[in-house]
């Protein structure tokens, strides 16, 4: 990866990803930028993968398995485990931007959609705060 200049993408998960580092020399982990724009919700998925949210600017209600929505903020760490179904949404009139952490290393075989975010409106209603 050495020179190569990180390039913002968007994704099916409806957020934009730049992966900063993802490569098969360093297959342990994966580190990749992720920003989600003022009021959308992720794609519900999950990964093959163990997971790190680490936030750094902006709110956002997190859906983590079974757990009750939660709401993150600059300097909160949410730990996925591998296969655990989750979604973010940004709460924010700002983009919610936050480090992603795979180990092992993401790659696009790991990912699996559950359902659309709009087929499961009720799981924002009533967050835990």
């Amino acid at each position: 990866m050495a020179g190569r200049e990180p390039i913002e993408f968007w994704t099916r998960e409806r957020c934009y990803i730049t992966e900063l580092l993802n490569d098969d020399e360093w297959p342990e982990v994966s580190l990749a930028r992720c920003r989600v724009e003022p009021g959308v919700t992720t794609e519900l998925h999950s990964l093959d993968v163990a997971e790190w949210y680490v936030i750094e600017h902006g709110t956002g209600l997190m859906r983590v398995g079974s757990l009750e929505p939660f709401f993150v903020g600059p300097g909160d760490t949410v730990a996925i485990a591998p296969h655990e179904a989750q979604q973010i949404q940004n709460t924010c009139e700002s983009d919610l931007i936050f480090l992603c952490v795979c180990a092992p290393r993401f790659h696009a075989d790991c990912y699996t959609a559950r359902i659309h975010q709009e087929e499961n409106n009720d799981v924002w209603s009533k967050p835990n705060n």
